[in-house]
């Protein structure tokens, strides 16, 4: 089937579509390549895509209305994977609008595109951060998600009750996946993992927040893509069991469409993590202990049962041979 996947040349989103081209999908891939970090790397791994037989890519901005319309008209893809975003949590203090441009206008341009063509499926990225100040862990999607603490988890928050409406109204199966700290070969330079790197190899010390009493749910990109292509596959239904008097957050009984987490379900200490670094380098890390930062939590740990029960999710990479093929991939691709 022809599968639009927005966000191709985007960290998750690039090994999302390599997947899917690799099981031999037609695959459409929109992306803007913006400068919201350095777009060489994205540029590289455009190239990759676009060498493959069956990828076609629309360089487009997601809040383009017209132009996501008309290429959802050309297209009539049957699957619909939604990775473009807005990303990170500390820039949204900086550029508040960024966010709404890209995740609720972009958005809301997607489901319109959907409501149009009614493909079988769209399957769309949300984040752990929508748990907020949810301080129960692990972090169940049959648990309400109400208090988001930054602007970025708020439109993902949007992202999953208009998705909802959509479904409800215009019958387009939907499926929102919770991200839980996605790291592995491409990823983004302002996550933690290539700042922890690249200030190892170059003997700089390591910003730490939380005085690293912090851990994360950190989860190989391999896994994640596990996931979102399990879902694809399986179209949302509507929960036949749903009591609108105690209301399930993860499923619906008037709309097709659900939530699941995507995580590894082991939460690592941040302090950890550092030192499986240091022990793939054969160096030590300067730390640099710094207070939480706004926007943070503390800690952060998935419950994927939901997700194992209804699409087979069963992540497999440890820790540490994540991170060795993720540093292998740095050194080759940056050259040090």
């Amino acid at each position: 089937m022809a599968v639009l996947v927005t966000g191709s040349a985007g960290f998750i989103g690039f090994h999302v579509a390599r997947r899917l081209l690799d099981r031999g999908e037609a695959v459409v891939g929109l992306d803007n390549l913006n400068a919201y970090y350095n777009p060489r790397l994205k540029e590289a791994r455009l190239a990759i895509l676009e060498a493959l037989p069956g990828y076609r890519h629309a360089r487009l901005d997601l809040a383009d209305r017209e132009g996501v319309a008309a290429l959802f008209a050309d297209v009539k893809p049957e699957g619909v994977v939604n990775l473009a975003a807005q990303a990170g949590v500390r820039y949204s203090l900086e550029r508040p609008e960024a966010y709404v441009d890209a995740n609720v206008v972009g958005f809301l341009n997607i489901l319109e595109g959907c409501r149009a063509v009614q493909p079988k499926h769209l399957v769309y990225a949300s984040t752990s951060s929508v748990y907020g100040a949810n301080g129960k862990l692990p972090f169940d999607v049959h648990d309400a998600a109400t208090h988001p603490i930054t602007l970025y988890a708020a439109t993902k928050l949007a992202n999953e009750a208009m998705a909802h409406a959509y479904a409800h109204l215009f019958g387009v199966p939907c499926t929102g996946l919770r991200f839980f700290t996605v790291y592995g070969p491409w990823g983004r330079p302002d996550m933690s993992p290539i700042k922890f790197l690249s200030a190892i190899l170059e003997g700089r010390p390591i910003d730490v927040y939380g005085q690293g009493q912090m851990a994360r749910d950190f989860t190989y990109v391999d896994d994640i893509v596990d996931g979102v292509v399990a879902a694809l596959d399986r179209p949302a239904p509507v929960n036949p069991a749903w009591d609108p008097e105690r209301p399930d957050p993860a499923t619906s009984g008037v709309a097709p469409w659900r939530i699941f987490n995507l995580g590894a379900g082991q939460p690592v200490d941040l302090m950890r993590y550092i030192q499986v670094f240091e022990a793939k380098l054969g160096k030590t890390a300067q730390l640099n202990l710094m207070p939480m930062q706004p926007g943070d939590v503390t800690n952060t740990a998935a419950d994927v049962e939901a997700t194992r029960a209804a699409l087979g999710y069963a992540p497999k990479v440890t820790i540490e041979e994540g991170v060795g093929r993720f540093v292998d991939w740095y050194l080759d691709f940056y050259g040090r």
